[in-house]
């Protein structure tokens, strides 16, 4: 993911370490058929000025070469610290969360550690690249420490690395909690809903929806309008369900997340039950608590595993409508209630601090061998 696509894990945990170390941010771009030869951009982001960002992007005619691009990629990163970015980034601990960087980066950057923060099971998207697996296992290999975001995840990456610790997304229960405060304004496109009942998801729209369910949702009640706020990724338009009371209105700024939140009426989850899906455990889930609405989710494992007390979990279409129903009809404040306590004690500086620590044992580890 590129820093300012979707502010998610990678953006709350490096924005947060920014605050006491210097950050080089590696992102390649999608290829371009206009570019003769590779290229790349740094810059130093203004919001997180100890961030240097490093945008890199390839020819549509040589990304399909993986043996150049890995070079490339090398290379452009190395003549970046040899020249305008010499002496700022020297010994890293250098952090991970494609494992298709491994062959590039890992070993070739005088690094002192190694991190691996797995997100996602990435081998499981549509279009993964087939070499993903056997570089994800030498990354786990490698690491001195992996987090992973999800406890399944957990599970799977413990069994190769034995310097493994489940970390869950966390919350910025202040940003979200805006959509509880009546000075919030709501979005001018969602100002005049009348009588209209608003089921609302943001998040990436991708293969991990069950368009379907989304279809399903809103011909169940023509009063229902069914708000999805986020960007397209992997998926075609064709594939979005088209209904006068569905809203794709494609994604929208972090900053304002909260105020789309305070129009809906339920948070949705409506994920296919899929092997995108399977090892998942929703950045969401903590943020819609945050906002003190009720949230209805699909059967997602993570979900089921980590916020049954909270959020309202369906096993079917039919069932998820009917959850839907209930809580339009009357909010489980109870439930609403435990979600908001529970984001307030899942705090993305908390679990930055512990993972912080992990870090700093492993360098002292380190020192301590070295000094033997």
């Amino acid at each position: 993911m590129c820093w300012d696509w979707v502010w998610q894990r990678p953006q709350q945990f490096l924005s947060r370490l920014s605050e006491r170390h210097q950050v080089l941010f590696v992102e390649t771009l999608a290829p371009d058929p206009q570019l003769v030869a590779p290229i790349a951009r740094f810059e130093t982001l203004p919001a997180h000025p100890n961030i240097t960002r490093l945008r890199m992007q390839f020819p549509t005619w040589r990304w399909n070469n993986g043996a150049y691009v890995d070079k490339l990629r090398r290379k452009l990163l190395q003549e970046a610290l040899l020249g305008p970015l010499a002496g700022k980034f020297e010994n890293p601990v250098q952090w991970f969360y494609d494992p298709m960087a491994v062959t590039p980066f890992a070993g070739h950057m005088d690094e002192i550690a190694t991190v691996y923060d797995c997100m996602d099971e990435l081998s499981k998207f549509r279009h993964a690249d087939p070499e993903l697996i056997n570089r994800e296992m030498q990354l786990l290999a490698k690491a001195d420490v992996v987090f992973t975001g999800g406890s399944r995840l957990y599970d799977a990456k413990s069994k190769h690395n034995d310097n493994c610790h489940f970390y869950g997304c966390g919350v910025d229960s202040e940003h979200f909690g805006k959509a509880r405060d009546p000075r919030t304004a709501l979005p001018p496109e969602l100002r005049n809903k009348g009588d209209k009942k608003m089921l609302g998801y943001f998040g990436v729209v991708d293969e991990r929806m069950d368009y379907e369910l989304i279809a399903r949702l809103a011909d169940a009640n023509p009063n229902w309008e069914i708000v999805i706020v986020g960007p397209l990724a992997k998926v075609e338009e064709c594939v979005l369900p088209r209904r006068s009371n569905i809203q794709w209105l494609g994604g929208r700024p972090y900053s304002e997340l909260p105020a789309y939140c305070k129009a809906f009426d339920v948070c949705l989850m409506p994920f296919a039950l899929n092997e995108a899906t399977e090892y998942i455990n929703p950045t969401k889930a903590l943020e819609y608590m945050a906002t003190g609405t009720e949230i209805i989710s699909s059967a997602v494992p993570d979900v089921v595993r980590n916020f049954a007390s909270v959020v309202k979990i369906a096993n079917s279409h039919d069932g998820f409508v009917s959850l839907c129903q209930r809580a339009v009809a009357e909010p489980d404040r109870a439930a609403i209630e435990r979600g908001i306590k529970m984001a307030a004690n899942h705090s993305w500086d908390s679990i930055v601090a512990q993972m912080e620590g992990h870090i700093e044992d492993v360098l002292a580890n380190k020192l301590n061998v070295a000094s033997v």
